[in-house]
């Protein structure tokens, strides 16, 4: 007799051959066990009956759930409750159960703590920048330009109103509009009024 992998060597073999099934062939089919052949009509006719007990019972939990469901309708309508008020209570509930939860926390206070972050680093950034505008007024470079442009302030006060010297550089364009609108001239309207008059 053959060893099992001779056989299953000469089955390779012979699903690749176009020979007929020969005789150990057929008794290798046979010996493959499958289910159907392994219960006896004892066992398969306890089998049904179970299965006829399971699907009565699921009938009958269908029957009992479909009744609760009717009775669970009817109490919600007597106390007034339909599907968007339920709705609402289902969310406002959530948005409850989603506060008290750790995670909704623990990012509450993440974004607590960043905002209190980012409040000093602008602070911060506030001083830093006002440091800066006082260091750049006080050095060389930025007193020499403020002393040009008092110096051009000062000659266009000169130019526009006269002798006067000093000022701070409001002073100056006030005096410099002031100038302006008094060398404009007059509309003919109002010169003709004044020579009828």
């Amino acid at each position: 007799m053959e060893t099992r992998q001779q056989e299953r060597g000469r089955l390779a073999a012979g699903y690749l051959d176009s020979d007929p099934l020969r005789e150990a062939d057929e008794d290798l089919v046979s010996e493959v066990n499958l289910n159907n052949s392994i219960i006896t009509d004892e066992e398969r006719e306890e089998i049904q009956q179970e299965l006829a007990k399971l699907e009565e019972e699921i009938s009958t939990l269908r029957q009992v759930l479909s009744s609760k469901e009717k009775q669970h309708a009817e109490l919600k309508q007597k106390l007034g409750i339909n599907p968007l008020s339920e709705m609402k209570n289902n969310l406002s509930r959530g948005w409850q159960d989603m506060q008290t939860s750790t995670a909704y926390k623990k990012t509450s206070e993440t974004l607590s703590t960043a905002g209190q972050k980012t409040s000093a680093a602008f602070s911060t950034l506030g001083s830093a920048i006002t440091r800066k505008f006082g260091d750049m007024r006080n050095s060389p470079s930025f007193k020499s330009f403020e002393e040009k442009v008092e110096n051009t302030v000062t000659t266009i006060k000169t130019k526009v109103g006269g002798s006067e010297s000093g000022g701070s550089f409001e002073d100056v364009l006030s005096s410099a509009a002031n100038a302006s609108s008094q060398d404009t001239p007059t509309s003919p309207l109002t010169d003709s009024t004044e020579k009828t008059c």
